[in-house]
């Protein structure tokens, strides 16, 4: 059973309610385009393709590698997925957590909802460990419960396995959960799962694109999760 949360007049009304706020991780609590963008074309350059434009590489953040390639390369290419994931793993190992930035107004936001009494989760297509060690270096990490991370589940998102996952860890009903996410992907998970979806725009999903999905809110960032647009 979980924490009973303390009210907050700080705290969003869409997301006061709930006993666990689970959050995306890339675009939504941290940036760590800057070192997947030099990962990807790492892994492409080893597969003897050409760099893919940085903009392109950002639109792919959050959904798992092997369809990346498929988007950045072509569907031809997926049968070298093992080999494009072990170039990425290798160059993620050097640059990873140094070039992931946290969001203005994250780090604010786990505080206060962590000292208001909710559970945190995070679940992520990215390795566990990589958002471990950079929550670890700014301080977070004892505010966060529980990170699924993609070598946690069998299938990553818009498959429903990491929130299920996360929920079952929390051990909190999912009635009263709530995923907050900036791609159609975390959406399309939470309607899997059936849990409260929050919509944030810090990535590269126009706001008309969560209108096809059950949203309970849609904010700027993160940071208006407490009302502020930092």
């Amino acid at each position: 059973m979980g924490a009973v949360v303390t009210e907050s007049p700080h705290i969003h009304p869409a997301i006061a309610p709930a006993r666990a706020v689970l959050f995306d991780f890339d675009f939504t609590l941290a940036d760590s385009s800057e070192g997947i963008v030099a990962c990807m074309n790492h892994a492409l350059g080893h597969l003897g393709l050409p760099p893919a434009p940085a903009d392109a590489i950002r639109r792919t953040i959050g959904l798992d590698l092997g369809t990346a390639l498929g988007i950045l390369a072509g569907e031809e290419w997926r049968p070298r997925e093992d080999e494009f994931l072990k170039h990425f793993v290798r160059k993620a190992d050097e640059v990873m957590v140094a070039s992931t930035i946290f969001l203005p107004g994250a780090a604010r936001v786990l505080r206060t909802l962590h000292d208001a009494g909710c559970r945190i989760g995070i679940v992520t297509t990215k390795y566990r460990h990589r958002v471990e060690d950079a929550l670890e270096r700014d301080g977070l990490r004892a505010l966060v419960d529980v990170i699924v991370g993609a070598d946690d589940v069998p299938r990553p998102k818009p498959a429903p396995d990491g929130l299920l996952r996360a929920v079952d860890l929390l051990g909190i009903p999912i009635t009263n959960c709530i995923f907050v996410g900036d791609s159609a992907v975390d959406a399309m998970a939470a309607e899997a799962v059936g849990v409260a979806f929050v919509a944030v725009l810090s990535g590269t999903t126009e706001e008309e694109v969560f209108t096809r999905y059950p949203v309970r809110a849609v904010l700027g960032s993160v940071g208006e999760v407490l009302g502020s647009r930092e």
